[in-house]
C-alpha cells in the first residue's frame, strides 16, 4: 500500500472544527478533509453522594453561563474517488475548551478532537479504516479493576471502535474483546488490519465510538466519539436542506471541575470501588461545547441528532426564549418539529412531534423551518427524569439555543416532502421463533444501589444462547423487570418495533413465567413504521422487535459457520458491568 493511500488524520491534532485547512501535501490522497464551520457570533444515591478520587469533588460546571459559545461543526472527511483507499484515524491526547469560562484541558479524541471528524460515505462504496490507539498507558479517569474485562493484568487503556448501526462482518464490528493498547497488547478477539465498512445500507446517520470491554463508559466520556453519514441518490432526490443548512448535533452530558478538567465521579460506598450505576452530568454539551448557540437564517434546516450520553435519556421540547435562553412567548412562537428519520434511515413520511425522546444511542433526523421567525430565539430544553422515567438525579435543562439572526443568504429552495421513502414492514407471521429475553438488576438490599445488571439472566462470559440462522427472521421480546428504562442495541441488524405490553414483574422475577397484564400498545409515533437499531424498553413492559439476521451483502459462509456479534443495554455504565451478551449468526 502506497503511503499516499493513507490519510493520517492524527497529523491535524487540535483542529477541532476551527476551520483550519489541511497540509497541502495531503491533497494527493483520495480523501478530502473539509474544514468544519465554527459559527460565529428516589432510591438511588443522589449526585451529592459521589466523589472522584482524581479530581476536585465539587463540580465547576453547574453555574456556567448558558449559550455564550457558538456551536462547532465537526470537520468532514469524504472520499474523492471510488478507488480503494485506507483512512488512518488516530486516537490521541489533545486539549479542549468546552466553555468560554473553562480552561482548555486534556481530553482524548479521534483525530485529536471532540467529537472526532464526521466520516461521510456513499452507499455501496466501501470504507477501510485503520483505527490507531496512540493514547497513554494511564487513563484520564478512575478505572475499576473489579469490572469484568478490566481486571489486572489487562492494560488500563484499551480501545476498539464500533460504528454503531453499521452492517459489517464481525472482525470490523468492534467486538468488546477485540481491543488493542497503545503498546500493542491485544484482546482475545483482536484482528489485525483495517476495519472494512461496505456501506451497503440506506442513507442514514450512524456514529462511531469506543467499545472496549469494561472501559466503554470511560473512553467515550474522555471524548472518543464521532459521526458517520451514509448518503445515497434516493435521499438526495428529496431536496432536503443540505450543505451548511444540515447540522449534526452530538449531544452528551458532562461534568467539569473548576479547572475545566473532566470530572467523572465514583461512588462512596458503592458496590464496586470506582464504578457508578449510571452517570448523570450537570451540563449538556453539543458537539463538545457546553450549552452552545447557533445563529440561523429564516429558512429550513435539517438537524441530525444523536444521544451520545452515557446514561441520560433526553426529552426535548422546542420553546421560545429571549436571547439568553429565558422564557419568552408561547408554544405557538416556535416552528413545528418534524422528524424525517430514525436510527437506520428515513421514515416513509414526516412525523410532527410535540417533544422528542431519545435514549442513549438513538438518533433522530429533524427538520425545523425558521421562516417567519426572523429576530426571534428558541431553545431545545430537556426535562427527562434521570434515571428515566423514575428520576432522583440532576436534570440539566439547557441544550442548545437557536438565534434566527442571520440574513437570508438566498432563496430557500429546499423542501419537506409529504412522502419520503417507501416502507416495507416485516411480517411477524414469518418469524421462525420468538425469544423472551429478560432485563434484570440485582440491587443492594440496604439502599437499592445496583450491584449488577443482566440480560437473559446471564453474564458476558457465559456461553452464547442466542443463535439465529443467517437470513432468518426472529422476534426478540425484551422483558424489562427493572425500575428503569433501558435502551437495547442489537449489532449487525436493523429491526422494527412491533409493540409493548405490560406484564407481571413480581411473578416473572419469582418464577420466570411471563404473565401479560394488559393489551399490547402500538409503537410510538416516530417508531411506526420505522427502521431502528436501538429501542427504548420501559420498566414493567415487554418490548417486541422483529429483525432479519442478514449478513453483509456478498458474505460467503459455510454451513454451521458462526459469526459473532453482541447485543446490549446502551447505558454505558450498564454495558460495562455485564448488561451485554454475545450472539451468533449461524451460516
Amino acid at each position: 500500500m502506497n503511503r499516499r493511500d493513507v490519510l493520517r488524520v492524527g497529523l491535524f491534532g487540535g483542529l477541532g472544527g476551527l476551520g483550519v485547512a489541511p497540509p497541502e501535501d495531503l491533497s494527493r490522497d483520495r480523501w478530502r478533509f473539509d474544514p468544519g464551520i465554527c459559527v460565529s457570533d428516589a432510591s438511588r444515591p443522589a449526585l451529592a453522594e459521589v466523589a472522584d478520587a482524581k479530581a476536585p469533588e465539587v463540580s465547576g460546571s453547574a453555574g456556567l453561563t448558558r449559550y455564550v459559545d457558538p456551536l462547532p461543526i465537526p470537520p468532514v472527511l469524504r472520499r474523492t474517488d471510488a478507488k480503494s483507499a485506507i483512512l488512518e484515524l488516530r486516537m490521541e491526547v489533545f486539549r479542549h475548551q468546552a466553555h468560554r469560562d473553562l480552561a482548555p484541558v486534556e481530553m482524548w479524541g479521534y483525530g485529536a478532537m471532540w467529537p472526532g471528524p464526521t466520516l461521510e460515505v456513499r452507499r455501496g462504496e466501501p470504507l477501510l479504516v485503520n483505527w490507531v490507539n496512540a493514547l497513554p498507558m494511564r487513563h484520564l479517569l478512575p478505572v475499576d479493576r473489579t469490572i469484568h474485562g478490566a481486571e489486572k493484568p489487562y492494560p488500563e487503556v484499551r480501545t476498539v471502535v464500533h460504528v454503531h448501526g453499521a452492517q459489517v462482518l464481525p472482525g470490523s464490528d468492534g467486538y468488546p474483546d477485540a481491543w488493542i493498547s497503545a503498546q500493542g497488547e491485544t484482546g482475545a478477539y483482536y484482528q489485525e488490519g483495517p476495519s472494512v465498512y461496505p456501506n451497503d445500507q440506506a442513507a442514514t446517520m450512524l456514529w462511531y465510538h469506543d467499545h472496549a470491554v469494561g472501559a466503554t463508559r470511560l473512553n467515550i466520556y474522555a471524548g472518543l466519539a464521532g459521526l458517520y453519514l451514509i448518503r445515497d441518490a434516493k435521499e438526495e432526490a428529496l431536496n432536503l436542506p443540505s450543505g451548511r443548512f444540515e447540522v449534526p448535533l452530538l449531544i452528551q452530558d458532562r461534568m467539569f471541575s473548576a479547572d475545566g478538567s473532566l470530572l467523572y465521579p465514583r461512588a462512596k460506598g458503592g458496590t464496586h470501588p470506582e464504578w457508578i450505576q449510571e452517570f448523570f452530568g450537570d451540563v449538556i454539551c453539543v458537539n463538545g461545547k457546553v450549552m452552545p448557540y447557533l445563529k440561523v437564517e429564516p429558512r429550513r434546516y435539517r438537524f441530525r441528532l444523536v444521544n451520545g450520553c452515557n446514561s441520560r435519556f433526553l426529552q426535548m421540547k422546542l420553546v421560545a426564549t429571549d436571547g439568553q435562553g429565558g422564557p419568552s412567548g408561547t408554544s405557538s412562537d416556535v416552528p413545528g418539529v418534524f422528524q424525517i428519520g430514525t436510527d437506520a434511515g428515513l421514515l416513509p413520511a414526516p412525523v410532527r412531534l410535540p417533544y422528542l425522546i431519545l435514549s442513549p444511542g438513538e438518533r433522530a433526523d429533524i427538520v425545523l423551518d425558521f421562516s417567519g421567525y426572523a429576530g426571534q430565539a428558541m431553545a431545545w430544553k430537556n426535562d427527562a427524569p434521570a434515571p428515566y422515567p423514575r428520576g432522583g438525579e440532576v436534570v440539566p435543562e439547557d441544550v442548545i439555543l437557536f438565534s434566527v439572526s442571520l440574513p437570508l443568504s438566498g432563496k430557500d429552495t429546499s423542501s419537506l416532502p409529504e412522502h419520503l421513502l417507501p416502507y416495507t414492514g416485516l411480517n411477524p407471521l414469518e418469524a421462525v421463533r420468538e425469544r423472551v429475553l429478560a432485563l434484570t438488576e440485582t440491587e443492594r438490599q440496604k439502599d437499592g444501589y445496583t450491584e449488577i445488571g443482566l440480560l437473559g439472566q446471564q453474564h458476558w462470559s457465559d456461553p452464547v444462547s442466542e443463535d439465529p440462522k443467517a437470513g432468518s427472521m426472529e422476534i426478540w421480546s425484551f422483558a424489562n423487570a427493572t425500575e428503569d428504562a433501558h435502551p437495547v442495541h442489537i449489532h449487525l441488524v436493523r429491526f422494527q418495533v412491533i409493540n409493548r405490553q405490560p406484564f407481571d414483574v413480581a411473578t416473572y422475577k419469582r418464577t420466570g413465567r411471563l404473565i401479560l397484564t394488559g393489551r399490547p400498545l402500538p409503537p410510538e409515533g416516530n417508531e411506526r413504521p420505522a427502521w431502528k437499531d436501538t429501542v427504548k424498553t420501559y420498566p414493567g413492559y415487554v418490548t417486541r422487535v422483529i429483525q432479519r439476521f442478514d449478513l453483509p451483502q456478498g458474505t460467503h459462509s459455510s454451513p454451521g459457520e458462526q459469526f459473532l456479534y453482541v447485543w446490549h443495554c446502551h447505558m454505558l455504565e450498564h454495558e460495562d458491568n455485564e448488561m451485554m451478551r454475545p450472539y451468533w449468526v449461524i451460516g
